[in-house]
């Protein structure tokens, strides 16, 4: 079996800042692509970043030099350092991860269960 388990979140004034890690464990045999994903009240689940394995990252305009992903591959743990924040970040942040479980070929995508991201004065 594998988890995500995300940290972090809570509760900011706009203009502070965050830092989300996502670990994963259990029977990993490598994990690949690696993603932080958010869901507001009443909204789509949007994409926020993405880090692939050889370290390249991409984010949506909504968040692009705010937001900044990383990965810590020893550890199996990808983080999110949140600057800037605005009342519109509010939101529950997933991770997910392409994940090759020991002993097998193939890879597939897990999720996280969620940390409450709010930002409030």
């Amino acid at each position: 079996q594998v988890q995500l388990v995300e940290s972090g979140g809570g509760l900011v004034q706009p203009g502070g800042s965050l830092r989300l890690s996502c670990a994963a464990s259990g029977s990993i045999g490598s994990i690949n692509t690696m993603r932080w994903y958010r869901q507001a009240p009443g909204k789509q689940r949007e994409y926020v970043a993405v880090i692939t394995l050889s370290g390249s990252t991409n984010y949506p305009d909504s968040v692009k030099g705010r937001f900044t992903i990383s990965r810590d591959n020893a550890k199996n743990t990808v983080y999110l350092q949140m600057n800037s924040l605005k009342p519109e970040d509010t939101a529950v942040y997933y991770c997910n991860a392409d994940i090759r479980m020991s002993r097998s070929t193939t890879y597939s995508f897990y999720w996280g269960q969620g940390t409450q991201v709010t930002i409030s004065s």
